[in-house]
């Protein structure tokens, strides 16, 4: 696969070369909702409070954020425009799915079929975002337009609906080109997604795994999957209720120390309670001030840095041809 160049953010696209520093994983709004009634930090919906957290990032050389929250479960695409705009931040916006229990137990989501579903994603990604998606089936559409696709995994061996979800995206992939993103809760759904969505015909360099630093115990299986040539999207810095940073560190080093730099994301995967601006731990200034000067005390290059924040993002999130 070779990138086109562009990257489709919600104010259109872009050369690649101008995503510059990068966070591969937010929430910048999630409406209230079902996601914010199982857990109350999935909400997150003050525009001005959202605003002053985008601009501290923007005052610190940050350029551009990937908002993971996806179509019919909270995603805010009106907001996600505006705050681009008024910011001056690249924002690359989600269609497709999340967890399963994000929504409601009859949901269009549920009672549509694959190609249908892979239809929606695809009008998302060409013709403009649906708003008002969660309660009632897509009909509003809005000119900005998704430039990822986020899927969800939460079984290591994926049922029926799982299945014909992640199907579905992976059409509206092949159909466009832009890249996936997948939720993952364990290592083994990271390999199960990445070699079913490879089966299916999707490129590894458009296959992007989350949340693959939450559990530190196995690093073989984050080599595995850099073998594969998948994106491995590293989220949980600052997220001291799994590790800390300090051994968030020691895997970036690792991989880094292994040769597989080129395939590393990095992201704070932001909620309500993890926003400075929302009365939270860190802040999006967190990767800036705090990780990024403790990774170079560890020996991590200044080359190493600039691929996980600026090059590999240009590459992951850009659209891809066959050569």
């Amino acid at each position: 696969m070779t990138a086109t160049g562009t990257i489709r953010t919600v104010l259109g696209d872009i050369p690649k070369e101008q995503l510059g520093f990068c966070h591969s994983h937010e929430h910048l709004f999630i409406a209230a909702g079902r996601p914010a009634q199982i857990n109350s930090v999935l909400q997150i919906d003050d525009y001005e409070k959202t605003k002053n957290e985008v601009q501290v990032f923007h005052s610190l050389g940050g350029k551009a954020i990937v908002d993971a929250q996806p179509v019919g479960c909270g995603r805010m695409a009106d907001w996600l425009t505006e705050v681009s705009r008024q910011t001056g931040i690249h924002i690359i916006a989600s269609t497709g799915f999340h967890k399963q229990n994000f929504y409601v137990e009859d949901h269009w989501l549920f009672r549509w079929g694959e190609d249908h579903l892979a239809q929606i994603f695809i009008n998302e990604i060409e013709d403009g975002m649906y708003i008002g998606a969660d309660n009632h089936e897509p009909e509003i559409k809005i000119p900005a337009k998704a430039g990822i696709i986020k899927t969800a995994i939460e079984e290591d061996r994926p049922g029926l609906i799982a299945i014909k979800l992640l199907n579905a995206a992976a059409q509206a992939s092949l159909e466009t080109k832009v890249p996936i993103m997948c939720h993952t809760e364990t290592h083994r759904q990271g390999v199960f997604v990445a070699e079913h969505f490879i089966k299916l015909g999707v490129s590894p360099e458009n296959i992007i795994i989350c949340h693959l630093d939450r559990i530190l115990d196995d690093y073989s299986v984050h080599k595995q999957l850099a073998e594969y040539g998948v994106y491995l999207e590293y989220d949980t810095i600052g997220r001291y209720k799994y590790h800390t940073d300090e051994e968030e560190a020691d895997l970036i080093v690792q991989m880094l120390d292994w040769g597989y730099g080129k395939s590393l994301l990095l992201g704070l995967d932001t909620t309500r309670a993890r926003l400075k601006s929302y009365g939270g731990e860190i802040g999006l200034d967190h990767m800036k001030v705090n990780f990024i000067p403790f990774l170079r005390n560890r020996g991590v290059s200044e080359s190493a840095i600039a691929d996980m924040m600026i090059n590999n993002p240009s590459h992951a999130f850009s659209q891809k041809t066959k050569r």
